[in-house]
């Protein structure tokens, strides 16, 4: 994506993010023939995906990077134009919004922000190439079918952990829980990271003088921090875990600010986040025609 160009002002709407969220969004707004830019301020968590299988329209199966492409390049044909920048204050104005960033500022009558969250990834080394090969999974709603009657250890740092190996265990048997950090009152099998070692299979665990421990699969159940900062400083409610929340037209609590996909919500799955950005992007095209 190339940089944002001082002309290509005014828009419509500023979509804030380029996950599966945003890049549906800004096709629907195209599609509804508004002008609309979307700001891509990093890599997607879609990306960390190696092969889907839960997508709808997907029966094979289809990676992050590859679906990233086809969303990007479905938004661009209809219209929309897509530009790196990194957005670090947002204002309500009279009219709109004040976006100001990496791009210098822009002035829009409607924001949706479709920003994501981050995972808390453990300093394990190896841990990237690992994830995007499946050995290391993030999402057991997405991949557990794929671990069927496998080896799953399940690391966490809270009680989140012995929830996610509970669902994990309508899949395998074979289910451990494995604690680090400072909560002592949770269920598991206490370690130190420096335990696990990865290898061209899986997990390989470490303690002491008990017998090595091996494992398929490593499913990290240690929180994500939605990326909810820039509507909040613009007056966004949010709840408990930080997710922003919405009305039934994905608009928060700011008058003209929408909001869809994972920072919304904790489900964080691409068919929520797409659905949630046709509401959004629907609502909005109502919205600046006077309808809504």
């Amino acid at each position: 994506m190339t940089a944002l160009l001082p002309d290509e002002q005014p828009w419509d709407v500023v979509v804030v993010g380029a996950g599966p969220a945003g890049l549906t969004a800004a096709t629907y707004l195209a599609r509804f023939r508004r002008r609309v830019l979307v700001l891509d301020g990093g890599p997607s968590r879609a990306g960390w995906i190696p092969e889907s299988h839960n997508t709808p329209g997907f029966p094979n199966g289809i990676g992050g990077p590859a679906l990233l492409a086809r969303l990007c390049e479905q938004a661009l044909a209809f219209g929309a134009v897509a530009r790196s920048g990194r957005v670090d204050e947002l204002q309500r104005t009279p009219d709109g919004f004040r976006l100001g960033g990496s791009f210098g500022f822009i002035n829009v009558p409607a924001v949706l922000l479709a920003t994501g969250v981050v995972d808390h990834l453990p300093p394990i080394p190896g841990l990237e190439a690992a994830i995007r090969d499946s050995r290391v999974r993030m999402c057991p709603i997405c991949d557990a079918f794929e671990a069927v009657d496998s080896r799953i250890a399940v690391l966490t740092d809270s009680d989140l952990g012995e929830r996610e190996a509970n669902f994990l265990r309508t899949y395998s048997a074979d289910v451990e829980v494995l604690l680090v950090g400072e909560a002592h009152d949770c269920p598991g099998k206490r370690i130190a990271l420096e335990d696990l070692r990865l290898d061209g299979q899986g997990m390989v665990l470490r303690q002491g003088g008990e017998p090595e421990r091996r494992f398929d699969h490593l499913y990290l159940a240690l929180g994500c921090a939605a990326q909810s900062g820039l509507a909040v400083a613009a007056g966004a409610r949010q709840d408990e875990l930080n997710n922003l929340i919405v009305d039934a037209h994905q608009m928060t609590s700011v008058d003209g600010l929408y909001a869809a996909g994972d920072v919304v919500r904790g489900l964080n799955q691409i068919a929520v986040g797409v659905g949630e950005a046709a509401i959004a992007a629907t609502a909005i095209h109502n919205r600046l025609r006077g309808a809504g």
